[in-house]
């Protein structure tokens, strides 16, 4: 019959260190095994964001990709000719926190479509955001003269009732993503 160890302090620092060390491998294991199908995904859900927010294109993505302030930025082609910019944004305005969206943009600046693909805003409210009654507003508009705030804050923007704070990150991080794809249209011009 095995000896019952004695319950002494030593021995539960010890139990509780290789206890700690087995579930810090365990852990370890499993992030590393899962580490690479969560990056697969994530970049199959932008891919598909970009696809969502710009006409037909056939360049890849990942040939076209350019970070700046903080933003990707997707200058996509169709058989040579520019299709138009896709731009990962985001705001930490919302009510709920951080919202990040993929907006669309044709080469003379106007809005082609916006998805947002992460958000923490109240279910019923903030998500309406994602609804077409709310998101069809902006697709044909230039943020070059079309002011992108609601219009309780002077902008031309129809706010989503009882989420104002959420349609104000919403236009936030669409004014962002218009200002950083001007900011590199202009810095290729030569401005």
């Amino acid at each position: 019959m095995a000896k019952k160890i004695e319950s002494t302090l030593p021995n539960m620092i010890l139990s509780l260190v290789l206890i700690s060390m087995f579930m810090s491998a365990a852990l370890a294991f499993v992030y590393l095994q899962t580490k690479g199908p969560i990056e697969n995904a994530a970049r199959q859900k932008e891919a598909e964001a970009i696809k969502q927010v710009l006409p037909e294109f056939d360049s890849d993505p990942a040939s076209g990709q350019i970070e700046m302030e903080g933003m990707v930025i997707y200058n996509m082609y169709k058989q040579d000719q520019p299709v138009g910019y896709a731009v990962k944004s985001s705001t930490d305005k919302g009510f709920g926190g951080h919202i990040e969206i993929m907006a669309g943009f044709l080469p003379d600046g106007s809005i082609y479509k916006v998805a947002v693909l992460q958000h923490k805003e109240t279910p019923g409210l903030g998500t309406k955001m994602m609804e077409s009654k709310f998101s069809d507003q902006f697709p044909g508009k230039n943020p070059a003269d079309f002011m992108l705030k609601v219009k309780k804050d002077g902008g031309q923007v129809d706010a989503i009732t009882a989420a104002t704070i959420s349609s104000r990150a919403y236009c936030d991080a669409l004014q962002r993503a218009y200002d950083t794809m001007k900011q590199l249209n202009d810095s290729i011009a030569g401005k």
